[in-house]
C-alpha cells in the first residue's frame, strides 16, 4: 500500500488528474463492509492534507463503524452526466482511523475548522487508483490504473 504522497511522488501527472476529478465535486460514494460481510454504500466527502487522502464521518456513523471493524473501502469520485462527462476517479484501499485529538484538530483545521471532537477521521492507504475518461476524439473509453507494488500506471482503451 502507499500514501497519497507516495503516489504523487511516483506518478505526479496521474495523481494530479485523479485529484482534479475527486475535487470536481463535494459528494463522493464510499463502499464499506457491514458486520455480516455484505457491502454498504454511503455518501462521503474526502479531502487532501499533509500529502494524504482523508475522509471524516459524523460520530458513530455506520460507515465509520464499518471501517473500525474492517478497514477496506472503495471510493468513487463525483461524476457528471453525459455529454459533459469528464471522467471518474476511483480509489480502493484501507482506512486508518486517527484518534489523536491534536492531529485530528490539525487535519480537520485544513478545511477551516474541526467538527465535533467525537467525529471520526480516517487516513487512506492506497491499493488501487483508477481514472476513467474519454480519448481526445471522445469515441473510446480510456482506463488508467495504478496498483500498489506493481510499478507505474497502466492504460487501456475500449470502444
Amino acid at each position: 500500500m502507499a500514501s497519497w504522497g507516495e503516489l504523487a511522488a511516483a506518478e505526479p501527472r496521474f495523481a494530479a488528474r485523479v485529484r482534479e476529478r475527486l475535487d470536481a465535486g463535494v459528494h463522493k460514494t464510499i463502499a464499506t463492509l457491514r458486520a455480516d460481510g455484505s457491502p454498504r454504500i454511503s455518501g462521503i466527502e474526502c479531502f487532501f492534507a499533509e500529502d494524504e487522502l482523508w475522509f471524516g464521518s459524523m460520530p458513530r456513523a455506520r460507515k465509520a463503524l464499518d471501517l473500525r471493524r474492517g478497514p477496506r473501502f472503495a471510493l468513487h469520485g463525483p461524476s457528471t452526466d453525459p455529454p459533459e462527462w469528464d471522467g471518474d476517479a476511483k480509489v480502493a484501499g484501507r482506512a486508518e482511523e486517527i484518534t489523536d485529538p491534536e492531529r485530528k484538530r490539525r487535519v480537520f483545521g485544513t478545511r477551516g475548522g474541526a467538527p465535533s471532537p467525537e467525529s471520526h477521521l480516517f487516513r487512506c492507504d492506497l491499493e488501487e487508483v483508477v481514472l476513467i475518461s474519454l480519448n481526445d476524439a471522445r469515441d473510446r473509453l480510456v482506463i488508467e490504473h495504478w496498483h500498489a507494488g506493481r510499478g507505474g500506471v497502466e492504460r487501456i482503451e475500449r470502444e
